[in-house]
């Protein structure tokens, strides 16, 4: 089947109500008609995903979204530099907005995103309207870079996986919310903050107490079954080590040059590589707190958080 008819194949299953896995740059998505109230929950139930968690709408371009959601002039700045690409903008829903409320975990506001993949704009271009596609896993699972890690962690649950290879960025979209008062960081990604401040002038205010309007800040997140140790400088009885930079010990590194690009692309693979090999540890090593090294250790850090009972 040539990726044309595949493409035509995945918009008719979501047109459907079907659930279709698909590539972007940061990680695979698990789509659905956002304006179809049971195609989004079959999302939920597919991932075992806490309803209060929103999901992000995946849109052609800046001019779809703004069907959407309301961007004042700053959200609109961001767009037009990083788009498509690995930011999603959080902004308030437009009059009429038909996407589904429980996309939006019932808020006022809206995630919204332009994937920088073909095959991504692609079946956005042939659906013709908005797909939520949160992370294609399990909740609270390691994010899936490959349509082999979709298959693993989803099976029967999806109907249909567009294999793109491997996800270039390998780490979730940067989250930036205008909603009230400055612009707030919600979660760090695959575009770093000083690239997003830089454009905007400013600096990005942290999350404020309340609800959830974006992905990934729930605390225990992205876990392996295994426990991490992490800013370990070198394993202890065990423990199955995962190396960078310098602290390259053994025979798993996310980059053994100390390249955050590299390191975020290999995260969740190496992850899933190693909980394949069933170890009760997995120690990390301290990786520095700068450009892609945040979103790096906050994926890590929700990795390794107390998990829910």
């Amino acid at each position: 089947m040539i990726p044309g008819q595949d493409i035509i194949r995945a918009a008719r299953i979501l047109r459907q109500g079907g659930l279709v896995a698909f590539p972007t740059e940061t990680v695979y998505g698990l789509g659905a008609d956002a304006c179809n109230d049971e195609a989004v929950a079959r999302v939920f139930a597919a991932k075992g995903r806490p309803q209060f968690n929103p999901l992000i709408a995946h849109v052609t371009d800046l001019a779809a979204a703004e069907k959407l959601g309301v961007f004042p002039a700053a959200a609109r700045a961001l767009a037009d530099a990083f788009w498509p690409g690995p930011l999603t903008i959080v902004v308030e829903r437009a009059a009429g907005c038909p996407v589904s409320r429980l996309a939006s975990a019932g808020l006022s506001s809206l995630a919204l995103r332009v994937p920088a993949h073909t095959l991504a704009l692609a079946l956005l271009a042939e659906f013709g309207g908005p797909v939520v596609a949160p992370s294609a896993n399990a909740s609270g699972r390691i994010s899936p870079t490959s349509a082999a890690h979709v298959r693993a962690s989803l099976g029967d649950a999806v109907d249909m996986i567009l294999d793109g290879g491997p996800s270039q960025v390998g780490v979730e979209s940067t989250v930036v919310s205008f909603l009230d008062g400055p612009p707030r960081l919600l979660r760090p990604g695959g575009l770093p903050r000083e690239e997003i401040e830089a454009c905007l002038g400013t600096r990005l205010a942290e999350p404020a107490a309340g609800p959830l309007h974006s992905p990934g800040q729930i605390e225990s997140h992205y876990a392996p079954r295994a426990t991490l140790r992490l800013n370990a400088d070198a394993p202890v009885g065990g423990e199955v080590y995962l190396g960078f930079g310098i602290h390259s010990h053994g025979p798993h590194t996310l980059s053994a040059t100390g390249n955050l690009i590299e390191a975020a692309a290999n995260l969740f693979r190496m992850l899933h590589d190693l909980d394949a090999e069933g170890p009760h540890r997995i120690a990390v090593a301290p990786i520095p707190h700068a450009g892609l090294g945040d979103a790096i250790n906050d994926r890590l850090n929700r990795a390794a958080a107390p998990r829910p009972a």
